[in-house]
């Protein structure tokens, strides 16, 4: 309660201080050596955003403080003027004509990946040209050169690769496609690997609660994907990918502009890995066998003159995977001891709509509307053990946008519905629910763009199994001198935790399920609720004569109720509320430099300490290093007047000791050491641009050959008591090269 007033007496405070006084006046030209009113030129305060366009006599009227002491007058064609006001007080001014307009070329370079110094959350934004210094087939390998996030394989079995954010699982962060949650429920374990890495035109990374328009369930942060759209992407894109691993795969779109404001798109993906692979001798495949086709239609209106812009997606799924004893043969061994195998069926069907208006009016008023329909259905089993999942899912959400006074203090307001339906499937038991919640929220935001910015918001819910709850958020940014953010967070988060949609690698192993003193409303167990609390320092400074830039951020994240997954028995996995203490500290210093024309390096240290009180005392989270180094290098030549260039990429990660869940209870043969080795591993590639419309990229992963020799215990007996495939720690597969094709019509 104490922390709910706190942040109360913030957004009060914020909003006392919002109605500042006006600074009116107006703008003459002169001309023939008379003056007249100048409509349409600019008023602003320098250094800042907060300013005004002039009236048709010439009048404006905009914010003024103290801290405003710079008034810019500009208008094309005349010599720009900054005025020193001292007070308030009713400016006439008369700008002169300019005699002779001077010519400036200005060229920069787009950066990859970006950091806002203005946003009040720790927002990185990573785009189109930064996934393509990876192979990137699908989401869950885009983040390969982002130091935020940690990415490792989920088993030994099933090939998925899996992320984590201030070391908590995924299930932790809100993963919306375009700001709509996606990646949850019945998704949450493979969803990533179902959105091609060639649809995304950029994604950003939120450390920390985030904001409270997309919901309440996020906890560690949110990762927004925003797809291509067909009005800007290429009318023809093709990539085609081939890897050592047997991997093949194949991306096209097709993009149409059907009429003045309406435009269309197809896009296409299928992949396919059809080889047998085991490299360490243990009968398992090392890299499951795998076929995927996945097509989405885009429709895109826009009508700029009525304010109006409308996107419609739909999009099908049919996914296959097996994975197992190289042997098995699934039409022969299916649900017998012959050979232990696994298959993964999945199809899924979606629908999302968003619509926005704009008023041409008042361009600071906007109202938005999104909606969005899944239905995921996935047949699956893991040697004798059944999963099967279907989940439908409704989201809609409505959002006002307008302004308080002027356009520093914005507000966001409006309301949102989810419904999910789950049926389930686990060995022979059944577990069917529906959740279903509406809520309303708040959000204002301020922004001087000098030295202070911040989101404030809150949000109430009605959830038919969490009941009735309030989730507040700040986010504040403070830049104490040039080329400097300091920001500070603090939000709450609450979810459901579909806990066997979310750890389907429990089943690639002999354990015996258990649910302890089921007496919550989903699966017996509790709702997570958890408190998420960071503070970051973002430095930009030329270092050599060229630029650079370090951030410091630490972030801790406090349970208050957990579904603790309890792997510290080697025959069990228990699923219990928390009965004590959880939490997650990270720390993340970050080095990035432009070291010469074309040439970036990218450096980080991350530390985590994240410990939870289990049933057997209090422990490490397994699985998890508590240190990792990571270094990236780009260069790229510059580009010939053809648009041929050469671009190099070598990504470096070391990841410390990780330690094992317990098996001290397991015969002498299948005890492991309290602690995994530490690895590194070394990522390249090699791209030649031969012109806007033709590349072709060589790669290759894990290029130092570092396996991991027995990822499966008791490998031999894999229906005996001992059998299990979630000790992973590192690759399995070893180096792994790659080649692939680009080809765009603009």
């Amino acid at each position: 309660m104490k922390k709910l007033t706190l942040f109360l007496m913030c957004i009060f405070q914020v909003f006392v201080h919002a109605q500042d006084e006006q600074l009116k006046g107006v703008i003459f030209e002169a001309s023939n050596g008379t003056e007249s009113p100048l409509p349409g030129a600019n008023v602003y305060w320098l250094g800042s955003s907060v300013g005004a366009i002039t009236a048709e006599d010439g009048t404006f009227s905009l914010p003024y403080k103290f801290s405003f002491n710079k008034l810019v007058v500009s208008y094309v064609g005349f010599k720009t003027d900054t005025l020193t006001v001292n007070k308030n007080r009713y400016i006439k001014h008369v700008l002169k004509a300019s005699e002779e307009l001077d010519a400036v070329t200005v060229t920069s370079r787009k950066q990859s990946t970006s950091k806002s110094f203005l946003k009040a959350t720790n927002t990185m934004t990573v785009s189109a040209d930064e996934l393509l210094k990876a192979a990137c087939c699908n989401l869950s390998e885009s983040f390969e050169t982002n130091p935020s996030i940690d990415v490792n394989f989920a088993d030994a079995v099933s090939g998925t690769k899996q992320i984590k954010m201030l070391g908590l699982n995924s299930p932790y962060i809100l993963i919306a496609t375009e700001n709509i949650p996606a990646i949850r429920g019945a998704s949450q374990a493979y969803g990533l690997s179902f959105i091609p890495g060639t649809w995304v035109e950029s994604i950003q990374i939120t450390k920390g609660a985030g904001s409270v328009i997309n919901g309440y369930e996020s906890i560690a942060g949110q990762i927004n994907t925003e797809l291509v759209k067909p009005a800007t992407d290429d009318k023809l894109f093709v990539n085609a990918y081939a890897g050592a691993n047997g991997r093949l795969e194949l991306n096209t779109h097709f993009n149409q502009k059907v009429s003045d404001k309406w435009s269309t798109g197809i896009y296409v993906h299928g992949n396919l890995r059809n080889q047998k692979f085991d490299r360490n001798d243990d009968s398992f495949l090392d890299v499951p066998l795998k076929e995927q086709i996945n097509v989405m239609n885009r429709w895109q209106y826009a009508s700029p003159e009525k304010g109006l812009v409308s996107f419609i997606s739909l999009r099908y799924l049919n996914d296959h995977t097996q994975a197992g004893q190289i042997d098995f043969d699934p039409d022969r061994d299916r649900g017998t001891t012959n050979f232990w195998g696994s298959e993964i069926n999945t199809e899924r069907f979606e629908v999302m709509t968003k619509l926005g208006y704009v008023n041409p009016e008042i361009p600071y008023q906007s109202l938005g509307f999104q909606t969005a329909f899944s239905y995921h259905k996935q047949d699956s089993y893991f040697g004798l053990n059944i999963y099967d999942i279907n989940h439908s899912s409704v989201y809609s959400n409505l959002i006002y946008n307008s302004i308080i006074s002027d356009s520093r203090h914005k507000v966001k307001t409006g309301l949102s519905f989810t419904y999910d339906r789950y049926d389930e499937v686990v060995n022979t038991s059944n577990y069917e629910r529906i959740e279903n919640s509406i809520g309303g929220f708040f959000e204002y935001a301020f922004d001087n763009l000098d030295d202070l910015s911040l989101t404030a918001g809150v949000r109430v819910d009605q959830h038919n199994r969490l009941g009735f709850f309030v989730t507040p958020r700040l986010h504040v940014r403070y830049t104490p001198w040039e080329k400097s953010a300091l920001r500070a967070s603090i939000g709450r988060g609450k979810r459901s935790a579909n806990i066997f949609a979310e750890n389907q690698n429990l089943f690639a192993s002999s354990r015996q399920i258990n649910i302890l003193n089921a007496s919550g409303k989903i699966y017996g167990l509790d709702p997570e609720i958890a408190w998420n609390y960071g503070i970051s320092y973002l430095q930009g400074f030329n270092f050599f004569g060229q630029k650079a830039d370090v951030t410091f951020d630490f972030y801790r994240t406090d349970f208050q109720n957990q579904v603790v997954v309890d792997w510290e028995n080697p025959f069990e996995i228990n699923f219990y509320n928390l009965d004590g203490e959880s939490y997650a500290n990270s720390f993340q210093f970050e080095f990035n430099y432009n070291a010469f024309k074309g040439f970036d390096i990218r450096t980080a240290y991350k530390y985590y300490d994240i410990k939870t009180d289990y049933n057997s005392g209090k422990l490490e989270k397994p699985l998890i290093p508590r240190n990792r180094l990571f270094a990236n290098a780009a260069y790229e030549t510059e580009a010939k007047s053809n648009g041929s260039q050469w671009k190099f990429d070598a990504t470096y990660n070391w990841l410390d000791s990780q330690r094992f869940p317990s098996t001290e209870i397991s015969v002498p043969e299948f005890q492991l050491d309290e602690y995994s080795p530490t690895i590194g591993t070394l990522n390249l590639q090699v791209t030649k641009v031969f012109s806007p419309n033709f590349e072709v990229y060589l790669g290759g992963e894990n290029i130092t050959n570092v396996r991991q020799t027995n990822p499966i215990i008791s490998p031999d007996n894999p229906f005996g008591s001992n059998f299990d495939s979630n000790f992973v720690y590192g690759p399995i597969f070893g180096s792994m090269y790659y080649a692939g094709i680009r080809y765009r019509l603009n």
